[in-house]
């Protein structure tokens, strides 16, 4: 299930008909990259803005319907204040300088997560790429800023019992579909769950993140810090993806 930079060299010959539709990624290194190179973690930070550049126009190329990348939890809030206010500010540099190219390429921003908490210098960035962003029809580029899989669940679970306070919905009607619909990544339909989840920088764990609809995505865990990420390093991990054999809890009988 799991794959780093020890495992044996992989092929990144990729079959063009098989690449996943929706791909996340938890951005994680930043930090440790910066300490690495004698550099303030926020250098990492930085540096990590024009992985995301990279990597979004990588997988455009390749066809992928959402990049949903992991950006900000609701748990970053404990680091250094001074580290959280450059990362606040960091959205307003990425779409001042990346927009344009987001335009050219046909890809649509889109962001999740708890947006009214944000300073509002940070909400207007979002928003205008929002916005500027509105018409493309190619790959949308989704953001999780200030979002925590828990606390996305709990509020979902809030809005299906209103429903049913107010009795437009009975308890019965509650499933899977309602679940799905009730979360934040409801607009990606009919690309909501991640077939692919990548993790940088070594850590074997999804850390509060997409926790409903990761329960049959495939999961690439990479040594390489965020920032060291680049377009081949993206198609090695889709080229193990498409060497997993994806039964979903089922079995594939041998064809003779």
């Amino acid at each position: 299930m799991f794959f780093n930079k020890k495992s044996p060299v992989v092929s990144t010959e990729l079959d063009l008909e098989r690449i996943p539709k929706h791909v996340a990624i938890i951005m994680d290194g930043n930090g440790r990259w910066a300490k690495a190179k004698g550099l303030p973690r926020v250098a990492g930070h930085q540096q990590g803005m024009e992985g995301v550049k990279k990597i979004t126009v990588a997988a455009s190329d390749l066809g992928v319907k959402v990049l949903t990348l992991y950006a900000f939890s609701t748990e970053n809030w404990k680091r250094p204040a001074s580290e959280v206010g450059f990362l606040m500010k960091l959205p307003t540099r990425f779409f001042d300088t990346f927009v344009p190219e987001l335009i050219q390429n046909n890809v649509k921003v889109q962001v999740m997560g708890y947006i009214d908490q944000l300073p509002t210098e940070t909400q207007k960035a979002v928003q205008q790429a929002i916005d500027q962003t509105k018409n493309n029809t190619g790959m949308v580029l989704n953001f999780a800023l200030n979002y925590g899989g828990r606390a996305e669940i709990i509020t979902g679970v809030q809005n299906l019992a209103r429903k049913v306070q107010t009795g437009s919905l009975s308890p019965d009607q509650i499933d899977e579909e309602q679940i799905s619909n009730a979360l934040m990544t409801a607009p990606l339909a009919p690309y909501q769950d991640p077939e692919l989840l990548i993790r940088t920088s070594g850590e074997n764990r999804i850390s509060n993140f997409l926790l409903w609809q990761l329960a049959y995505s495939e999961m690439v865990f990479l040594d390489q810090h965020w920032p060291d990420l680049d377009a081949d390093g993206f198609k090695q991990a889709i080229s193990i993806y498409q060497g997993r054999d994806r039964r979903f809890g089922g079995i594939k009988e041998d064809k003779k």
